[in-house]
């Protein structure tokens, strides 16, 4: 499983790299004419909450076997009867430029989901038996255009996540949930706290949700999110997120397109700070230095293992809301996105503390 973690590794790397010189090559529009689709988003026949009932549904499942979310570095276990249950929603694995959404069966976009499962979802698995939905997912070029489209291909995908998301409550039971998702994950969870946890009984099972590497805005989404920011590490029943930039940071293109929107309120979202919680500490707009950081995921040198390193990675809440993790980290600095930007570190910078930071807060949870 070590091995496979690490092609997760490299698939992250690759995208990465790929986005860095696309970028600096030829700019932002034409990364849009070459990843953006052309056409229209196709209309897709919608799932139900009983097609989840089928595990081949699922990315992961407590009853599944080979069960990516299970995999742990050198001196962690998941365990064997966790009180909690987790739904995650993985981030985009679909890079194809022809089509809006990914078809369920293709099997290049499942397997590097399966892969993103080691390296995130994992964090949870000492916590919470993690359920992990395949869904339809938006393809990479949404992100980078203002057409109907774009938003037509992430509904369809909300649409898959949100019947995902009943099946689990079902199978869950009474158990305390846990939410977390990455990047277009995390901004399908924002959305389902918005519309299926707020104001419901749900929202009282929730032990935290975890919007990792996509905005929230305080004034404009927050407040419609159906559950409060964390304000600090033994608290339970509230809503963590951050994104990732070392130092000097420029997160113009985040920031642009976050103010060009409007929240869940109907607000416009322009000028408004974003919800940073610091993952070293759990508390927000907090800083913390690396002898607070109880293990980054890198890879070994020969690439046949990944381990854990405390105390290589600082991190202090500022500005707006960004994340910022000092100068370039040692075994990750030339993997990163435009402007600084490690959002395809999120969770592996500060995996321990994420494992420690659920165990917390799942103590602190009064049903």
């Amino acid at each position: 499983m070590a091995r496979k973690f690490l092609y997760a590794v490299a698939i992250l790397i690759m995208l990465g790299v790929a986005s860095m010189f696309a970028y600096r090559l030829y700019g932002i529009q034409l990364m849009r004419q070459f990843m953006v689709p052309a056409g229209d988003a196709a209309e897709l026949p919608p799932v139900s909450p009983r097609d989840y009932a089928r595990a081949e549904m699922w990315i992961a499942r407590p009853d599944k076997p080979g069960n990516p979310a299970l995999w742990t570095p050198a001196g962690h276990t998941p365990a064997a009867n966790p009180r909690a249950a987790l739904f995650f929603i993985h981030p985009t694995s679909f890079l194809d430029t022809k089509q809006w959404n990914a078809p369920l069966d293709n099997p290049d976009a499942n397997a590097r989901a399966e892969l993103f499962l080691r390296g995130q979802a994992s964090a949870f698995n000492e916590s919470a038996a993690i359920w992990a939905p395949r869904y339809r997912q938006a393809t990479f070029g949404a992100f980078l255009t203002s057409k109907a489209q774009a938003q037509k291909a992430l509904d369809h995908a909300y649409r898959d996540v949100s019947a995902a998301f009943e099946e689990f409550l079902h199978e869950a039971g009474d158990r305390p949930i846990i939410l977390a998702g990455h990047s277009q994950g995390a901004l399908h969870l924002s959305r389902l706290l918005a519309e299926r946890v707020a104001g419901t009984p749900i929202a009282k099972r929730v032990v935290a949700a975890y919007v990792v590497g996509w905005p929230v805005s305080l004034t404009a989404d927050l407040p419609k999110m159906g559950l409060p920011a964390c304000t600090g590490p033994n608290q339970a029943g509230c809503i963590l997120s951050w994104q990732s930039f070392a130092e000097p940071a420029d997160p113009a293109l985040i920031i642009d397109t976050f103010d060009a929107s409007n929240g869940f309120t109907g607000k416009p979202r322009a000028g408004t700070r974003m919800l940073c919680t610091n993952p070293l500490t759990g508390k927000p707009n907090d800083s913390a230095p690396a002898s607070a950081n109880l293990g980054s995921l890198i890879p070994d040198l020969n690439l046949q293992s990944a381990h854990l390193e405390a105390g290589r990675v600082p991190a202090r809440c500022d500005g707006r809301g960004i994340l910022k993790i000092g100068a370039t980290p040692p075994d990750f600095g030339q993997y990163v996105l435009p402007g600084n930007n490690y959002h395809v570190f999120d969770y592996s910078l500060f995996w321990a503390n994420i494992r420690a930071d659920a165990a917390r807060r799942l103590a602190a949870y009064k049903p």
